[in-house]
């Protein structure tokens, strides 16, 4: 069947004029460059579903005039070296690992839909991803709710509470001790610099407005410079597939955002540290722009593929009929998804590279020799942030990537693996501890946030993409289609009953949106009222504590002048004695104390009383008189 088949197809193209429905050209699975529809052949043959072609859209290929013709894929056997097939992508082009390896006939009553699968496994991904982050971020409120933003703990409560003697070990003493240690430098630091502030002058405070101005305005043009170099390389790149240097500038794109990511930070940290922050300070602000630029080159990452494939924000007659760059991207989706592929692998192979070729070396140099040069390149500084932004910056390509690259994942999550041991390798053996201290406890919510943030960045292009962009016409699951996303009103006509068709109408309908937004108001209300309740509740909980801390503090006072007296019992008169008694001390947690803020302000009674006790305490001092 095959043969025939192949023998058929090939008469088709060498058929004088070439044409006709018999005669035009055709289109192979793999490695083909042109199109034909002999889709009712793959469909009698369940043998050629991956061998075969995907039915077009309805309207011919030819009513598009492209100059040159279309475009051919470049094939495999063309390059010199297969490695670089895999390092871009191309060898796995019509694999499962990118969306064109997937393919299925029309939609029929069974069951399973492979394509509402494969729409539907992207979201539920994206919105189990953010249920998770968002749970882990709520974990850490309640305490920064009781906390407040301004708490400080003092260092008496370190230094008697901070050692943990669960700890048997000698290696997690020594961590312990260090990570105390540690934290005793950021406070006495953050409070060195607290009474710096506070002794400036008018002058100085200005000097530092000025500066801080200065220093944010150079980071924004950094970042700004930035992304319109990404935004070059990849157009650049793109816009110049038949060059010679072809496979060289594939990776341009993946190198350019590799080298802002490298320098950006380094030129961060010097700038923000002209500005005199307090080392906590200093590091989360460094973060932010870390995190700023990040998330800004893969956004003009993705719009510069957008404007270049899907003709975003351009006006090009290749784009007016399918909605997409017919002429240079056959299978759009497949590019996208080679982009994010070669973007992940390049991070992934500069990573071991880096520390194998230049940290390994400078550890081993530095070793070997000594001298001035060599003291002062040491060995490299491991910054727990940086490495910590890497990967969220890795998470964010592999989100961008479910639909066009479903594979990514998993290929992902064996970089992350060989990940975790390459940099364990790099801190233990070629790495020293940064002097810039951080609190890591309190940045884990501030990383969760930035995953948040990646998140959204990959899912509003995916979401627009599928709702609003014309799928690709030669490859993929979603040919005849004018969005992938209206596979699901086709199944729902197609599979449903006419009464769950008329609840999903209702659902998706005004009448039903309005009662919803009354109820969630509704519901806002309610957890808005709950929370302001919670912090009345909080706030009188602090003043309590507050109080029963001063109660504590009377009592100490009063036991300090009861001991003396006590002392000189004999040679004391009566009247001290009742004057001494007529003092109650208590001794109940939460009561007020005599001198507490919410004590009542009525005079001490001259003479002691046992009616003016309060039945409900059960400690206090006793008196001389009951003695």
């Amino acid at each position: 069947m095959l043969a025939a088949v192949a023998a058929k197809t090939e008469a088709g193209r060498t058929a004088p004029g070439g044409g006709g429905a018999e005669a035009g050209p055709g289109l192979w699975a793999l490695g083909g460059v042109t199109l034909r529809d002999w889709g009712p052949v793959r469909h009698r043959n369940p043998v050629l579903l991956h061998l075969s072609p995907i039915p077009p859209d309805p309207q011919p290929a030819d009513a598009l005039q492209c100059p040159g013709g279309l475009q051919p894929q470049a094939d495999a056997t063309n390059f010199h070296n297969q490695l670089w097939n895999v390092l871009t992508g191309r060898a796995f082009n019509n694999t499962y690992l990118f969306y064109g390896g997937y393919r299925a006939g029309p939609e029929s009553s069974s069951a399973y839909s492979i394509r509402l699968a494969y729409l539907l496994s992207p979201l539920a991904c994206l919105l189990l991803s953010f249920c998770g982050i968002l749970r882990r971020m709520v974990k850490g409120l309640p305490q920064k709710l009781f906390l407040g933003q301004d708490y400080r703990s003092p260092l008496s409560a370190k230094v008697f509470s901070s050692w943990d003697f669960c700890i048997r070990g000698q290696e997690a003493a020594v961590i312990k001790k260090h990570e105390i240690s540690n934290e005793f430098k950021v406070e006495l630091e953050e409070g060195r610099r607290f009474q710096m502030v506070q002794e400036q002058t008018r002058a100085q405070r200005a000097c530092h407005l000025l500066t801080y101005l200065r220093v944010n305005t150079l980071n924004g043009l950094l970042v700004g410079g930035a992304i319109s170099a990404i935004f070059w390389a990849t157009k650049y790149s793109q816009d110049n597939k038949e060059e010679p240097l072809f496979v060289l500038l594939q990776y341009l794109p993946p190198g350019v955002i590799a080298l802002v990511n490298s320098l950006g930070p380094l030129l961060f940290v010097f700038l923000v540290q002209l500005e005199k922050y307090p080392p906590n300070t200093e590091v989360n602000l460094t973060l932010i722009w870390c995190v700023v630029l990040k998330l800004a080159s893969l956004g003009m990452f993705s719009f510069s593929l957008g404007q270049t494939m899907l003709c975003i924000g351009r006006n090009k007659t290749s784009c007016e009929s399918h909605g997409y760059n017919v002429c240079d991207y056959q299978c759009w989706e497949n590019s996208v998804g080679e982009e994010l592929y070669k973007l992940s692998t390049f991070n992934f192979l500069l990573m071991v590279a880096f520390a194998f070729l230049v940290t390994l070396p400078r550890r081993l140099l530095v070793e070997r020799f000594s001298g001035r040069f060599w003291a002062w390149l040491d060995r490299e500084e491991f910054l727990v942030p940086k490495n910590v932004l890497d990967i969220v910056a890795g998470q964010t390509v592999t989100w961008m990537g479910l639909f066009y690259c479903p594979l990514l994942p998993l290929l992902n999550s064996v970089f992350i693996f060989l990940t975790f041991y390459i940099k364990k390798y790099t801190l233990l053996r070629n790495s020293k501890a940064s002097p810039r201290r951080f609190r890591a406890s309190s940045s884990t919510f501030f990383f969760q946030l930035v995953l948040i943030l990646g998140l959204l960045l990959a899912t509003v292009p995916l979401a627009y993409v599928v709702s609003s962009i014309h799928s690709s016409w030669d490859c993929g699951l979603f040919t005849n289609y004018s969005a992938p996303w209206q596979v699901v009103p086709d199944l729902v006509e197609l599979r449903l009953p006419p009464i769950g068709q008329h609840a999903l109408h209702y659902l998706g309908s005004h009448a039903f949106s309005f009662p919803l937004l009354i109820l969630l108001s509704l519901v806002l209300t309610v957890c808005v009222s709950q929370s302001q309740a919670n912090a009345r509740a909080i706030q009188g909980l602090r003043k309590q504590l507050l109080w029963q801390v001063r109660e504590k503090w009377h009592l100490v006072e009063d036991l300090s002048r009861l001991l003396p007296e006590s002392g000189l019992g004999d040679s004391v008169g009566p009247e001290s004695l009742y004057s001494r008694s007529s003092r109650q001390r208590s001794f109940c947690p939460g009561t007020p104390g005599p001198r507490s803020p919410g004590s009542p302000g009525s005079p001490r009674s001259p003479k002691f009383s046992p009616s003016h006790v309060d039945p409900t305490c059960r400690f206090r001092f006793p008196s001389s008189a009951e003695q």
